[in-house]
């Protein structure tokens, strides 16, 4: 098992002091990702309130939540874009508030929010994303255009991103965050905006990459894909961890007799939304 520092030291020292950790070794279980007692405030709102989450190498991960639950937050400060208030995040064997470039040299982003280059070509921004990672320039070439041909960018690979649809920004966001084969890739609503053809075809890079060896931690609102990818499911509540497990696991626990119940079921289940009617009143 993986030994953490005392999670009553780590409460009351800033994300710089906090002591080092080191990944199990071969023989033990290994982590991808590892938080202890993370927590974000925004003035005096709980956002993130002592998230306490393991997600082991080669998993694929769900990361559930209803609109303000504080998965974005959470996402956040695993890839370095925001400080905790307290706690540490570990990817792979990198604090990533202590060594932040090589934990992210570890990682490929998703964000929910894209902020890209809109003035440079989808092209241009894979091939730029491949320098920043140091990879050869031979392997960039390679791949960005394996990337675009799968992604069925190639047509519009020329064209600024500035002009691309909601779905080609995240299909080239992918491509980028993909291109040096990450050892955890984070998404945050990877599929928003996603013709059913090309998500078809992300869902098999996806799989592809877990069968590789790489670690998702995926955020999503659709239920039916994360049910359909997902080997283990967490999810998040008013800041706190409400449950995680499989989704056979969270069924038995939720759903009691329904062993057939859906992810979704099992969802409002587990964060207390009741069956109640919404239908409008001035519909009758």
């Amino acid at each position: 098992m993986t030994t953490f520092p005392d999670p009553d030291s780590s409460i009351s020292l800033s994300p710089q002091e906090q002591p080092a950790m080191t990944q199990p070794s071969q023989t033990e279980e290994r982590y991808a990702i590892i938080t202890r007692d993370l927590v974000r405030t925004f003035d005096k709102k709980i956002a993130v309130n002592h998230l306490n989450l393991t997600v082991r190498a080669g998993e694929f991960f769900g990361f559930l939540g209803p609109n303000g639950a504080g998965k974005s937050t959470t996402i956040k400060m695993m890839v370095g874009l925001l400080r905790p208030s307290s706690g540490n995040v570990w990817v792979g064997d990198v604090n990533v508030w202590q060594d932040p470039l090589r934990a992210r040299a570890l990682m490929g982003v998703l964000p929910e929010y894209l902020n890209l280059y809109e003035r440079l070509s989808g092209r241009e921004f894979i091939i730029f994303s491949g320098h920043m990672y140091g990879l050869p320039e031979a392997d960039i070439q390679r791949r960005a255009e394996e990337l675009l041909r799968i992604l069925d960018l190639v047509n519009d690979a020329d064209k600024l991103i500035v002009d691309y649809s909601v779905g080609m920004r995240k299909k080239v966001a992918l491509a980028a965050a993909i291109i040096h084969r990450p050892q955890v890739l984070f998404l945050d609503e990877p599929f928003e905006g996603i013709d059913p053809v090309s998500s078809r075809v992300i869902r098999d890079i996806l799989h592809e990459l877990t069968q590789r060896g790489t670690t998702i931690f995926f955020s999503s609102h659709i239920m039916e894909v994360v049910e359909r990818l997902c080997t283990r499911i967490g999810i998040i509540n008013q800041g706190t961890l409400v449950a995680e497990g499989s989704i056979q696991e969270l069924r038995e626990r939720a759903s009691g007799s329904d062993k057939d119940a859906s992810l979704e079921d099992i969802f409002l289940n587990v964060i207390g939304v009741r069956n109640e009617n919404h239908n409008l009143s001035w519909l009758d």
